[in-house]
């Protein structure tokens, strides 16, 4: 394995310490994935370097010139506070002819446009559930051809950003009142859907041009759900004591049949492909009772922390946490923008 100069290019906010010792599991957990993944780099061999950015990239761009990185290792989930301005900063490392690990350009704009992805979706025959925009601004239109209940979210945000138990909604004037709610608190379009009940399933998959699926993953809600399947909000995904409190807990699909095993992971190949997405997503899924499946969203750059679903579903294969880094930095080296096509 070749040594390489690395820049791990992080929010501002996230920049790790150097060791966690003396800290809190509460102090660390802000920073933890930022923490996981640098002294993994640095276990492995590489030279690292952590850089910080909020809203400008002259230090990226400084940087780079000074230090020429062999691979920026991306961990941006947003830029100048807007989540899908991080396509914007891959946009401009393929520009000054720079590589980069993770999704590229195009593949982070129809991940991250969830009306553009049901779109793109609908055109490839991939089930998705049927929807309506709320535009940010606009005033409310009761919507016709949906049936409740509804789910509220974001349709832009991430990382379930506005996403709670209410909202999943039964009637005209909650649907109302919870759209009302993202155009006021998220400030951002809101998208509603029709709700799904069934098993909320994942798919981590890891390439660019070969794609290695991870086994399917399944997130147990406990007693969080209040007689449905669940959703997941931000204190299913990222509270621990509320994690503790209800048994909710992620781990490999049980039950599922070969055959369903392998209709899973085809569908998420398809997903993949279809949004154009590179280096490494997280697919999620639904699968009803009778079988059918419907996608919920196609993570591009899933949460890469240890112990976490992604991780856990690569280890669950023999594949260890330093193999997975280890894999996206080569993945991050061998990919072909087009500026590479040419050189």
């Amino acid at each position: 394995m070749k040594r390489r100069r690395i820049v791990l290019l992080t929010h501002e906010s996230l920049v790790p310490p150097e060791t966690t010792e003396g800290l809190t599991e509460a102090q660390i957990d802000p920073f933890r994935t930022e923490y996981n993944v640098y002294s993994t780099l640095c276990n492995l061999g590489h030279h690292v370097r952590v850089l910080g950015i909020g809203d400008r990239l002259s230090t990226l761009r400084e940087t780079i010139r000074e230090w020429k990185p062999h691979v920026v290792f991306n961990l941006l989930e947003e830029f100048s506070g807007i989540a899908s301005y991080d396509q914007h900063v891959v946009a401009y490392l393929e520009m000054i002819r720079q590589r980069y690990t993770g999704c590229n350009p195009r593949g982070l704009m129809l991940s991250r446009d969830k009306v553009l992805t049901k779109q793109v979706l609908a055109w490839h025959r991939i089930a998705t559930p049927a929807f309506h925009l709320f535009p940010f601004g606009k005033r409310f239109i009761e919507p016709k051809k949906l049936m409740f209940p509804l789910f509220v979210k974001s349709a832009t945000e991430d990382a379930s950003f506005g996403i709670a138990q209410a909202s999943i909604v039964d009637d005209m004037k909650s649907l109302r009142e919870r759209v009302e709610f993202i155009h006021d608190h998220v400030q951002s379009d809101a998208l509603v859907e029709e709700y799904i009940d069934g098993r909320e399933l994942y798919v981590g998959v890891l390439g660019n041009t070969r794609l290695t699926t991870f086994p399917v993953w399944e997130i147990d809600f406990g007693t969080s759900n209040k007689g449905r399947a669940g959703i997941a909000t931000r204190r299913v995904k990222w509270d621990r004591k509320y994690q503790v409190k209800h048994g909710i807990k992620t781990g490999p699909a049980p039950g599922l049949s070969d055959a369903d095993q392998q209709r899973l992971v085809r569908l998420a190949k398809r997903i993949y492909r279809a949004l154009h997405i590179s280096g490494y997503a997280r697919i999620d899924l639904r699968m009803r009772e009778d079988g059918s499946v419907m996608l919920l969203e196609a993570n591009a750059n899933p949460d890469l922390t240890f112990g976490e679903d992604f991780a856990e579903s690569a280890e669950s294969t023999g594949v260890s946490y330093d193999s997975l880094i280890q894999r996206i930095v080569n993945l991050g080296m061998s990919y072909l923008p087009e500026w590479r096509m040419y050189e």
